[in-house]
């Protein structure tokens, strides 16, 4: 274990002990859909669709274990090379948790929020999504962060746009600063990244909130996305309390 990034399965590590922090935004990347349909002999949507159960699952506990922002890394841009077919799979599962989740969220409190260039998407989807941004803007319990047609190097670029279009109309070149390029990003209204959990096995951001990971702490599971519950989520809670977050400095 290295203090950049650890890996773990998802028991190796105690429950959240009292008074240990708890990470205000907690980002995922799910990973395993299609080795879990593989290892059981099942057609890759048949792992996707128990992904999307993980989600219903992992939004829930991560509310219950008092997390303020969860980001849930659904679909980037470089998964538009997988085939047609999977692509038409997962959007259909993206429509099912939409039209059934939402009144759960609008119940709860949880404001929904979209990262990445979801407009490329279907124009049915797209109505869909903003519906369900509208409905819970005014809430004001946990974000629920959805990161559709994402790419952390698109992101930055496109703040970089923005910047440099702000000074083609007069703003100040020294007043881009680290503060300017994070008020450009998908995520400037979310709390700091303090934790980023991978399943799978897999070791690698995939282009994944990259600005946003800098000082954030990495945990890598074994555990495929569709195995990953409560418990789980609980135990890299734990991990990340275990942490010292020393930002450079002692």
């Amino acid at each position: 274990m290295t203090p950049f990034a650890a890996r773990a399965s998802a028991s190796s590590v105690q429950r959240p002990e009292p008074g240990l922090p708890v990470p205000r935004h907690v980002a995922i990347i799910m990973d395993g859909n299609g080795r879990w349909a593989k290892a059981r002999r099942l057609p890759r949507i048949a792992g996707h669709r128990q992904g999307v159960e993980a989600v219903r699952r992992i939004t829930r506990a991560a509310r219950e274990q008092g997390i303020e922002a969860l980001t849930l890394y659904a679909f980037s841009s470089e998964n538009w090379r997988r085939p047609e077919e999977e692509i038409g799979d997962l959007m259909g599962l993206l429509r099912h948790f939409l039209r059934n989740e939402l009144a759960e969220l609008v119940r709860e409190g949880v404001r929904l929020r979209i990262l990445g260039n979801y407009r490329a998407l279907k124009g049915d989807l797209v109505e869909l999504i903003d519906d369900a941004v509208a409905r819970t803007a005014e809430n004001t319990g946990p974000i629920l962060a959805i990161a559709l047609n994402y790419g952390a190097q698109a992101e930055l670029a496109a703040a970089a746009r923005r910047l440099a279009e702000k000074v083609a109309a007069g703003m100040p070149v020294g007043a881009i600063d680290e503060a300017a390029i994070e008020r450009e990003l998908d995520t400037h209204d979310l709390p700091p990244l303090d934790l980023m959990i991978r399943t799978s096995g897999e070791q690698r951001l995939s282009n994944f909130l990259l600005w946003q990971a800098a000082y954030s702490e990495l945990l890598f599971v074994d555990t495929l996305w569709p195995d990953f519950d409560g418990e789980a989520l609980a135990d890299a809670i734990a991990a990340y309390g275990q942490r010292q977050r020393r930002f450079g400095g002692l």
